[in-house]
């Protein structure tokens, strides 16, 4: 049996997100799938203080539960951009990787062995 846990629609309007919703559940059912009516969520990031519309996401008939945060590929996310410590935590390790890689990288007499091998 295949899982598929996280997937994630984004369109600029509910109209869109429910014809992509559609979209997923045909073509998931034309290959012998199924679409969880009970574990699909939404969670909608309003960015534009002027557009409200209403309306509900549904799925088959069904309306869909709207979150204010939603777990995708480890990570939190929220309905009003705040960012996850776990991110932020991310990006940090990030960094700190590319500091301590970027003194070998651009260092003119290091050893090319060296740098490929950070590569």
């Amino acid at each position: 049996m295949l899982f598929a846990d996280d997937v994630v629609l984004v369109d600029e309007s509910r109209a869109g997100v429910n014809r992509k919703l559609e979209l997923w559940r045909r073509t998931l059912e034309s290959k012998g799938f199924r679409l969880s009516r009970t574990k699909t969520e939404y969670m909608m990031c309003d960015f534009s203080a002027t557009r409200h519309e209403g309306g509900d996401v549904s799925l088959d008939g069904q309306v869909v539960v709207q979150k204010d945060t939603f777990r995708y590929l480890g990570s939190v996310l929220q309905k009003d951009g705040n960012i996850d410590e776990d991110v932020r935590h991310r990006i940090s390790a990030g960094w700190l990787k590319w500091r301590q890689a970027s003194g070998i990288l651009c260092d003119k007499e290091g050893a090319i062995k060296a740098k490929r091998q950070i590569l």
